[in-house]
């Protein structure tokens, strides 16, 4: 291609440009588009859609995990060493974790944690775990099973730091240690990376019980940032992860029963997810007047609470924050019985707020 038409190409897409923006600023209309103007099918309807699709290549996805089976020996061999199993990659990957567990480690106790739950209950793992411990000791050690048994309080009254000790290899209670015995228990973790133990304090919960001598992980993560939940010492030193990539290209239909589907209307927490998108675009000044407004309040007082709060500077920066947000309906007014003055308020019940402040 010739210099000079490099050149005007160059120069017609840089006037271009400034054009659009200049006819852009010139006409100053707002957008008068809503989030609830979007027409949203009702989720049940959209999920039953969802299941009627037909999964493609079946038949070569079957293959790609039945290759994955001559694997499970030396997974196997790499949990009694002391490692644990972290398996990425495209496809879920519950049914293949599974079929390991009951295929390879039946000489082990197993707890399933599925993480892909809005909540789920740590210190009931870890008494589930203790408990598979405690039998697997009563089943090597027969001719101590009464003391064993008379001397251990239940598992259910202890706190977590006396579970994790337990199956640390401390002594239990009739004065036996643990430590020495060969035994261990696994626990399988579906999507550490879940939404209801994402947080540092889950995470730092699920890492001490990986460290324990006698408990071994093995868990799946789908998020591409999930290794940012872990600083070095719990990848190396706790999790002592081995990674496997085992791309399954299954569908994750268990899993994605528990998420709001983006394009379903779902209520409350539809709403929470659309209201947290709008603010998480706006600046943290922004973020705090909403936040202000969360008890419902006059336009006057709320002046005089940003103000007190250096949130704006004049009663113009409020107005602009109010209008912004009515125009996505996350604030809306009511005319006081009282006085007659215009009141604020979200329109949002009290579970969606507290979403709203989390996703802030």
């Amino acid at each position: 291609m010739d210099v000079n038409d490099v050149e005007e190409d160059e120069f017609g897409f840089s006037r271009n440009y400034f054009l659009a923006k200049e006819l852009r600023g010139s006409t100053g209309k707002k957008s008068t588009r809503k989030l609830s103007d979007i027409d949203i099918v009702d989720e049940q309807e959209l999920r039953e859609a969802a299941s009627r699709i037909k999964i493609k290549h079946e038949k070569d996805i079957g293959l790609l995990v039945d290759s994955y089976k001559s694997l499970y020996s030396k997974w196997a061999f790499e949990l009694r060493c002391g490692f644990g199993l972290l398996m990425y990659g495209f496809g879920s990957k519950r049914s293949l974790l599974e079929d390991f567990a009951s295929s390879a480690l039946t000489d082990s106790g197993v707890v399933v944690m599925n993480g892909y739950l809005q909540s789920v209950n740590i210190k009931q793992v870890a008494i589930a775990l203790a408990e598979l411990l405690w039998d697997q000791m009563k089943a090597k050690r027969k001719t101590s099973i009464g003391g064993l048994q008379k001397a251990q309080q239940p598992f259910s009254s202890q706190s977590m730091e006396d579970l994790t000790a337990f199956l640390d290899g401390s002594q239990t209670e009739d004065g036996s240690e643990t430590k020495d015995c060969d035994c261990f228990v696994c626990v399988v973790v579906h999507n550490i990376d879940g939404p209801g133990i994402r947080e540092l304090e889950s995470q730092q919960y699920l890492s001490r019980l990986a460290s324990c001598s006698h408990v071994r992980m093995i868990a799946s993560i789908d998020n591409v940032n999930a290794p940012l939940l872990w600083d070095k010492k719990m990848v190396h030193t706790q999790f002592n992860w081995c990674w496997y990539h085992v791309p399954t290209f299954m569908p994750y239909k268990v899993e994605g029963m528990f998420f709001p589907l983006i394009l379903a209307s779902s209520g409350s927490s539809q709403n929470a997810k659309t209201a947290a998108i709008v603010l998480q675009s706006l600046t943290p000044n922004a973020q705090s007047v909403f936040k202000a407004c969360f008890s419902g309040m006059p336009a006057n007082e709320l002046y005089g609470v940003c103000r007190e709060r250096f949130l704006v500077s004049s009663q113009v920066t409020l107005d602009s924050h109010l209008t912004e947000f009515k125009d996505h309906e996350l604030v809306k007014t009511r005319r006081r019985h009282c006085d007659g003055q215009d009141c604020l308020y979200i329109p949002l019940p009290s579970d969606a707020l507290q979403k709203v402040l989390q996703e802030i």
